[in-house]
């Protein structure tokens, strides 16, 4: 790729954000998830621009501490109330439903049915996205405001949708490049009708991909777009023996927002690819800021486990789950929260990261693995105290079968159970045998009788083990 190639796509810039934006618009009111037709109908779409490779992972295959879970399946849904009125309808927002809600058709009193009703008080007018992928259950998403509304009576409740075995399913795309090593480029298809969260990453590579393809490149470029979390799980756990390839990375979400561009550093912090996406947006003259890695998020915790350590960071403008993203997970993150200025600006900043690399190329080497190796030797010659390692260091381990995660998803954890939890992330992910207790608290910036009492409950579920060096 050179200069005059370089320019060409900078002045296409904003022609190619109004074709991201118009392909979001497509691919808006598909009902997706993990599994399921909406993901084949998603990916189908995206095969009409890029010549994508279509993968089916059949169902009760184990993938390291996971198992490829029933396939999902959804025809409609409704709540009708006493008077014979339907007051939700699963055509109208496909969020209504809970993600992944086993099949229903009762009549119920209401007092029952706000057992399976799920909003955001603090957020009355929008729709919660909620899922219960592995624990079969079913449940309704409504505004608060609509729940304050429901009338005393009974209420016929149907969920037509089917759990049953079928595969999970992910698109790929490798465009082969004079060396085998590779840039790595991932995007989640799992979200039903939310645009920045996560259409936006899926329309970026889309679009990237469309027109990297014209290039001779350096590096192979290889395209994910697999469902969150499993998705990502899987694809490591099948292609294990060839991540060697994998040079630079970044997981593409959250892009077409007003906010500032956000780096999420991957988790050495040093990486090429960390100095690499910092110096472009310093070139940008944009404002941005640069977070360290924390092992919560998207699809980085699994590419940069302790068990795999990828130089594997995330680009993104809000930061998801914050007051700046209100939006985030609800039927706010809708088209009209899209900018196509955000689109188009995110775009040429991932466009202008490949160039980079593509254009150090000849300066990489093996040098970043052995200083790897040389940080890592002398933390065990130094270190004498108490440390931990993870006994599944490949991705994070499933903690919902051993009732440690909260089943429900979403907008539903308490902040307590968010707290405990990110105290486990942080224990799992630097459990690798070389961190102390100590060195996870300073990294993490939590007290060390806080990370103690999530300790114990590892252990307990045989998950780390203590070891003494």
């Amino acid at each position: 790729m050179n200069l005059d190639e370089f320019d060409v796509i900078k002045n296409k810039s904003e022609a190619i954000g109004n074709e991201m934006f118009e392909l979001m618009e497509e691919l808006f009111p598909i009902c997706r998830s993990i599994t399921g037709n909406g993901v084949r109908q998603t990916l189908k779409i995206l095969k009409k621009h890029i010549p994508l490779e279509i993968h089916e992972v059949p169902t009760g295959t184990k993938v390291f501490d996971w198992t490829i879970p029933k396939e999902w399946n959804i025809q409609d849904a409704c709540i009708i109330d006493p008077n014979g009125e339907k007051i939700i309808d699963f055509k109208k927002s496909n969020l209504h439903i809970v993600n992944y809600s086993t099949p229903v058709n009762q009549k119920i009193f209401l007092s029952e049915l706000k057992k399976h009703i799920h909003t955001i008080p603090e957020k009355p007018d929008l729709i919660p996205y909620v899922t219960s992928y592995y624990s079969e259950n079913w449940g309704f998403c409504m505004s608060h405001n609509q729940f304050l509304d429901l009338k005393e009576g009974e209420y016929h409740v149907i969920i037509n949708s089917k759990l049953e075995s079928g595969n999970l399913t992910y698109g790929e795309y490798l465009i082969p490049g004079k060396s085998t090593d590779e840039i790595l480029l991932s995007c989640y298809i799992c979200h039903p009708s939310m645009c920045n969260d996560n259409l936006s990453g899926v329309v970026l590579l889309t679009m990237l991909a469309k027109y990297m393809q014209n290039f001779k490149n350096n590096y192979s470029i290889r395209f994910l777009f697999i469902p969150e979390t499993i998705g990502a799980i899987t694809w490591l756990h099948i292609n294990e023996m060839n991540i060697s390839k994998i040079k630079h990375g970044l997981i593409a979400t959250c892009l077409g927002d007003s906010g500032n561009l956000t780096y999420k550093k991957t988790r050495n912090s040093n990486e090429e690819i960390d100095k690499t996406v910092v110096n472009v947006l310093k070139k940008s003259g944009k404002k941005f800021r640069v977070l360290d890695f924390f092992p919560w998020g998207s699809d980085e915790r699994q590419f940069c486990s302790p068990g795999f350590n990828l130089p594997i960071g995330s680009l993104f403008r809000s930061i998801y789950g914050t007051n700046e993203f209100p939006e985030y997970h609800t039927s706010g993150d809708n088209l009209n929260f899209m900018s196509v200025k955000s689109l188009a600006e995110s775009f040429f900043i991932y466009f202008s990261i490949l160039f980079e690399l593509e254009n150090n190329f000849h300066l990489q080497s093996d040098k970043s693995n052995l200083s790897k190796n040389l940080i890592t030797h002398s933390k065990k010659e130094t270190t004498n105290s108490i440390k931990y390692l993870n006994l599944n260091p490949k991705c994070e381990p499933q903690l919902g079968k051993r009732g440690i995660y909260h089943q429900i998803g979403g907008q539903e954890s308490t902040m307590k159970q968010r707290k405990m939890e990110f105290r486990i992330f942080w224990i799992l992910n630097l459990s690798d045998g070389n961190n102390s207790i100590q060195d996870i608290s300073k990294r993490s910036d939590i007290p060390l009788k806080d990370l103690q009492s999530s300790i114990k409950i590892l252990i307990n579920s045989k998950l780390i083990q203590k070891i003494e060096k």
